[in-house]
Order: structure tokens, then C-alpha cells, then sequence
């Protein structure tokens, strides 16, 4: 079965990529490579022992798109990975991310009936959630204003895709995954987490860092309410994260859906420190890390971990990768990457 990853050269979108041809489906990539590398394409040729279909073109563009699908007759679901992701970066570019990601999925869901395609995986993010009144949040947990712009396309598209399936006449089943702060690298490390210029993630400045390209790492504050005063988030290794999409997709193609829109959280269901994981990285890789505390960043929120009760009981998914496990994979990808 064919099923069509946009952003499929991404951090996630290609270890999904993976994890898809190595459950029996047939992956076909579109990517723009505005926040990837084609380089990514040779690390999935070297992991599956083939090429995997990739057509460069962006996915708010609604007859290339079409194009595509033509092209690729028969394809059975869609994953929507692309999209700009950078909390930071959003705040201080908005209408950049209003446009690609709310702009893509309106495409997108216009151009998928028009193929019949009646299945789709969304990577939605814990973002939504704004800042939470209790921890851990459950899928029930309510939605309140998002700190950053980032988190309001994402909190828009949901609201995009429940409005659709309330119209008369749709067809479109849709999974929301809400997932935390994916970390980590294949175990081949043919493929990793990829940023272009300066790292808005911590993982990736991290090993930057240890390797020498970065002079240090900054900690953005250490007067939260958390267990040590720096913001706390649940990591998940991408690998098991990528899983999560292939249950997904399993539970749309299978007609299992309960409901025309699906939500589910995607974590380990538990919280780290920024401390917590720079000392787990120095203990994984055996390097001394050079940091400093620095001010607040705008727009993070100060803790957040998932209850991931409901894809466990429903999806059949947990995860199996330890914060030392993947801080270990990383720094392996570093590694091989060099300087």
C-alpha cells in the first residue's frame, strides 16, 4: 500500500519513511527541502537497500500536488509532516508559519478527495496544550491559548480538521498525534536529526556543543517551578515516535477508527529537566558539556509530559527507547556526521 509522506526528507518524517518500508508499506516522499537535506535521501537508500520515491515539490501547491497523486496512482493514506517547527523561530516570524502550516493542510484537504484517499496521520504536538493547569495531560486535557505561534497552527489545524469532518459529505478519517520533543537517531546512524544553521532544538545544540561547532550551550532559565528550575519535557526517542505513526495508519487502513477524528498523545509519559538531560548526555557519551544559564525564551512553556495511557490501550503503542539510550544514538550521530 502506498502511503504518502509529506516532509518526508525531515527529522521524523524520514525515520517514518523507514519504519513504513519495513512494515510491508510502500512510502512516497514529498519534500521541498526548505528545512531538509537531500543527503537524507542517500541514508534511506542505505538503510532499505533501495531509492524510495521522492517528488521535490511543496505541498501547498495544489497542481503539483495533484501531479503527484496522478503520478502515483493508488495511493491508501497520507502522513502531513510538513511543516515549520521552531517554537523560537515562530515567535518572531508569525505569518512564515501561518502560511506553510495552516496553508498546506487547507491544500491538502482540498486535494484528497479529489483521489479518493480517505486516510490521514496529522502531526499535531503537545503545544496545543498551552500552559497546563495539571501534569501529566490526557488527550481530554483542555486546549488554552498556545505560547507561541507555532502552537496556534497547530491548535488551527486541528480545529481545521474537526470542522471538516462535521461537514456534510466528508469522507476523511483523520488521526491526530500529539507528540512531545522526539530526540535521538536510526541505529544505523545513516539518519539523525538534520538542522539547517543554528539548532532551535536542544538535543542537536547539545552534541553540537560537545563536538566543538558550538562554543556552549545557553540555558534558557532556571527559575521555573520544575524540580531543578529548567524546563521540563518529554523526550521521546524518533524511532519509537515513527512506530506511533505506522499504528496509526494500521488502525485507518483497518477501518478500526471510532470516530471520523482521532486524538492521541504520543510520549513516554514521564518528564525531564534541561539539567536532567545534559547530565544524562555526559554520562551516554562521556563528555564534559560547557554551558551557561541564561534569560527565559519566549514562548516555552515551563513543563509538560504526556499521559500516554489512551495510545497505549488504543493504538497498541508504547515506547521501548530510555533517555540514555537516546542521547547515546545521537551523540553516535554527531559522531558520523563529524564537524
Amino acid at each position: 500500500m502506498k502511503i504518502l509522506v509529506t516532509g518526508g526528507a525531515g527529522y521524523i518524517g524520514s525515520h517514518t519513511v523507514v519504519e513504513l518500508a519495513q512494515a510491508g508499506y510502500e512510502p512516497i516522499i514529498i519534500d521541498n527541502f526548505s528545512n531538509s537535506k537531500e543527503s537524507v535521501l542517500g541514508g534511506l537508500r542505505a538503510i532499505l537497500g533501495r531509492d524510495v520515491p521522492c517528488h521535490r515539490i511543496d505541498c501547498g501547491d495544489a497542481e503539483a500536488l495533484r501531479g503527484v497523486l496522478k503520478q502515483e496512482d493508488n495511493v491508501q493514506g497520507v502522513i502531513h509532516f510538513a511543516a515549520f517547527k521552531a517554537v523560537g523561530e515562530s515567535v518572531a516570524e508569525p505569518l512564515k508559519y501561518f502560511q506553510n502550516n495552516v496553508g498546506s493542510l487547507l491544500t491538502l484537504l482540498e486535494v484528497l478527495p479529489e483521489f479518493g484517499i480517505e486516510s490521514l496521520v496529522f502531526s499535531s504536538s503537545c503545544t496545543v496544550y498551552g500552559v497546563p493547569d495539571a501534569l501529566p495531560v490526557t488527550e481530554a486535557t483542555p486546549t488554552k491559548p498556545a505560547s507561541s505561534p507555532y502552537g496556534r497552527t497547530k491548535q488551527m489545524c486541528e480545529d481545521i480538521v474537526h470542522d471538516l469532518a462535521a461537514a456534510p459529505g466528508n469522507k476523511l478519517y483523520t488521526i491526530l498525534l500529539r507528540y512531545f520533543n522526539p530526540i535521538g537517531a536510526h541505529e544505523s546512524a545513516k539518519i539523525g536529526e538534520l538542522p539547517l544553521g543554528t539548532p532551535n532544538n536542544l538535543v542537536p545544540f547539545i552534541t553540537q556543543t560537545a563536538v566543538g561547532i558550538r562554543e556552549k550551550l545557553t540555558i534558557f532559565g532556571n527559575d521555573y517551578d520544575t524540580v531543578d528550575g529548567t524546563n521540563v519535557r518529554d523526550y521521546i526517542h524518533v524511532v519509537d515516535l515513527a512506530q506511533a505513526h505506522i499504528a496509526a495508519v494500521q488502525r485507518l487502513l483497518d477501518r478500526k477508527a471510532t470516530d471520523t477524528v482521532e486524538t492521541f498523545n504520543v510520549g513516554t509519559g514521564h518528564g525531564n529537566s534541561v539539567l536532567e538531560v545534559v547530565q544524562t548526555f555526559e554520562q551516554a557519551s562521556g563528555q564534559k558539556l560547557n554551558y551557561v544559564i541564561g534569560p527565559r525564551r519566549p514562548g516555552d512553556v515551563p513543563a509538560i509530559y504526556a499521559d500516554a495511557t489512551k495510545a497505549a490501550e488504543v493504538l497498541g503503542f508504547k515506547t521501548s527507547t530510555s533517555l540514555f539510550d537516546s542521547l547515546a544514538s545521537s551523540w553516535k550521530w554527531q559522531l558520523t556526521l563529524g564537524k
